[in-house]
């Protein structure tokens, strides 16, 4: 059975594509959810427009992330922990942490699922650190962690 989705199903497709699934599938789970309508002439016009929509969407969303990019990998953050005389912190440095010290020092508000750390840092320097601003987009931020 054709039908047009409204929402983002993960392995179907997404909001505003046209996909062919299995009568059951449509009739059982899709179309009582409101997650699906049926396809018929007038709502194929009206998927176009969603999908457009989206498209426009998506690239906005993807431009202002590799502007945000360009912002952060241009500045160097710094983040305060408490640390012992060899330079170990007393706990380590959290995505949140990270977050909320981009948001105070460049005033672009990041999500902390957004951090990407790939090992723990659990001592005083220079570290990198990932931001996943956008699944097409990617930065690198550079880190100074200090004793505080």
């Amino acid at each position: 059975m054709k039908v047009i989705l409204r929402s983002d199903i993960t392995g179907v497709g997404k909001r505003g594509d046209i996909v062919n699934v299995a009568d059951g599938h449509a009739r059982n789970f899709l179309l009582p959810r409101g997650l699906a309508i049926p396809a018929s002439d007038g709502a194929v016009v009206q998927a176009g427009k969603m999908r457009k929509a989206r498209d426009l969407r998506e690239a906005k969303d993807r431009d202002d992330a590799r502007a945000q990019a360009n912002i952060l990998t241009a500045k160097v953050i710094t983040v305060a922990g408490k640390a012992g005389n060899e330079g170990r912190l007393f706990g380590s440095i959290t995505a949140a942490d990270i977050a909320t010290a981009i948001t105070s020092q460049t005033g672009i508000e990041i999500d902390r699922r957004k951090v990407v750390i790939g090992n723990q840092i659990k001592t005083i320097g220079e570290h990198e650190v990932t931001l996943r601003l956008h699944a097409d987009v990617d930065a690198q931020l550079k880190l100074s962690v200090t004793a505080g």
